[in-house]
């Protein structure tokens, strides 16, 4: 399984026992599992059930789960007499036809006519035999969830993974600027503190040591380094499976620590220039980066 977006939809149905189910999933990013579920009256016993199917699908985000059905619940429906009151009214009727003299046309359709004479109720559902279909529903959307979430999260990493190339040759450009920048600096110091002197020989010793103190101050090795292994530790991240996003996450920050710290040391301002380009992708990594699971 590959890099896989928060984002997503999926529809999944099952059919059985003369009725239909249809489960619905969306999601969206968020920093952790946060899942909403709506069952049918009377099935509030699957919610574990499903939540560990959820659980095995995503890492985190915000999931909504619908799950509805519907068909013919007959099977389900009983029919019973109230035989007592059917006594009652049997009786009544006989008095009244002796009472005046008239024919009594009773019949048991005639009785089951009177009011609660014949009782309907719901036979309560076996869970365990419906719970087949129900768990087929949800997992078909689930899967239809995660082909779309697998092809968006593809086409974030195709994406991060341009940035991250364009990231990597800024880096490498200010790399190879830094001994031109630092010579540059070298004879910016010696002309002025030749200005500063005038006809005052300069003593070899205390310039080159005020030329180590300059190099020391504008020394990024460590950052760079850093940045280096930064950058290969993110493409190992984007070939990876499973839930990344909150070390990409990491990651992004530690990336804009080092940009910080190498500008701050550089006055320089086509480094300055570069460093804004390397801040300006690590912000559009770091949109990209929110919706990874």
């Amino acid at each position: 399984m590959a890099i896989m977006s928060m984002t997503g939809f999926g529809r999944g149905e099952a059919t059985g026992r003369a009725r239909f189910w249809i489960a619905e999933v969306r999601s969206v990013n968020n920093r952790h599992l946060d899942l909403k579920m709506k069952l049918p009256g009377g099935y509030a016993a699957f919610e574990e059930r499903i939540r560990g199917l959820v659980t095995a699908s995503h890492v985190r985000g915000r999931v909504d789960l619908t799950v509805t059905v519907g068909g013919d619940f007959s099977d389900l429906q009983e029919v019973s007499v109230n035989l007592p009151l059917a006594r009652a009214y049997r009786e009544a009727l006989q008095s009244l036809a002796e009472e005046f003299t008239c024919a009594n046309q009773l019949s048991a359709q005639l009785l089951a006519a009177y009011p609660d004479v014949l009782k309907r109720a719901q036979r309560e559902e076996d869970l365990e035999e419906i719970w087949p279909l129900v768990a087929e529903a949800v997992e078909a959307a689930l899967a239809a969830g995660a082909s779309m979430r697998a092809r968006e999260g593809a086409a974030l990493a195709g994406d991060l993974t341009a940035r991250l190339e364009n990231f990597a040759l800024t880096v490498s450009q200010i790399e190879q600027g830094l001994p031109q920048l630092l010579n540059t600096r070298q004879h910016t110091l010696e002309e002025r503190l030749e200005r500063l002197l005038g006809s005052v020989q300069l003593d070899p010793a205390r310039l080159a040591q005020e030329v180590v103190l300059l190099a020391d101050k504008t020394d990024v090795t460590e950052e760079i380094v850093r940045l280096r292994s930064h950058i290969d530790q993110c493409r190992r991240f984007l070939g990876e499976s499973g839930g990344v996003g909150r070390k990409l996450d990491f990651l992004i920050q530690e990336f804009l620590r080092e940009v910080n710290t190498l500008a701050s040391k550089i006055n320089d301002a086509e480094v300055a220039h570069l460093t804004v380009e390397l801040k300006s992708e690590l912000e559009k990594m770091r949109e990209q980066v929110q919706n990874i699971e």
